[in-house]
């Protein structure tokens, strides 16, 4: 449709100034919301995401796709209905103990919400307690997502997954680590279930964990 495949290519170059306008044209033109989320701006964000993957755009170019993104969704959500726009569950994320570090994570946050979640995104210096306290107040999460961005941060991002794995709730969850000195033998050896290395891989990740 003319009015998904304008707000795809809008979202995609980041037009910030132009979705909103867009999203509403296609809305009055009969387009379900429905299908300009997920055809139009979540389609964006994965075609973002894998050229991102592929080393063919930056991290300012998935930004100010994001925000675009965020822009429609805000026209568009008067029309959804209740929970679409985080219709693939709710997340909850937060940088650990000890580490101040927050582009990665916030960059995490957006393609999580471009991807179809609903997020909780705890912020910088999250102790471990905050983690699991969210956690029993939200018990229909998915996914927990933890950053450290510092080797001198990597005990207390061990110490996090392991309070989370005693959860009794644990089978109901997935833990995704991440952040510039973690590897995906480290989220091994701590028990997380996943590790990825940037944004565009942690939304594809979480996808196909629900």
């Amino acid at each position: 449709m003319a009015g998904t495949q304008e707000v795809f290519e809008l979202v995609e170059k980041g037009r910030s100034r132009q979705i909103a306008a867009a999203v509403q044209a296609a809305v009055d033109a009969g387009v379900e919301p429905s299908v300009i989320l997920n055809d139009g701006m979540i389609a964006a964000m994965d075609s973002v995401g894998k050229k991102f993957s592929a080393g063919e755009v930056f991290v300012p170019e998935m930004l100010v796709a994001a925000k675009a993104m965020k822009k429609g969704v805000d026209v568009l959500k008067p029309y959804l209905a209740e929970g679409e726009a985080g219709a693939n569950g709710k997340v909850i994320i937060g940088t650990v103990q000890g580490d101040l570090h927050d582009i990665g994570k916030n960059l995490v946050a957006m393609m999580l919400e471009s991807s179809g979640f609903e997020v909780i995104d705890l912020g910088v210096d999250v102790d471990k307690n905050l983690f699991q306290t969210t956690l029993q107040e939200n018990p229909d999460t998915k996914i927990v997502c933890c950053s450290a961005l510092l080797t001198t941060t990597m005990p207390a991002l061990k110490e996090t997954v392991a309070m989370l794995n005693d959860q009794p709730n644990r089978k109901d969850f997935s833990v995704m680590i991440g952040g510039a000195p973690i590897t995906d033998d480290f989220a091994k050896d701590v028990g997380a279930d996943y590790y990825s290395p940037d944004a565009a891989g942690a939304a594809q990740t979480a996808k196909a964990a629900v």
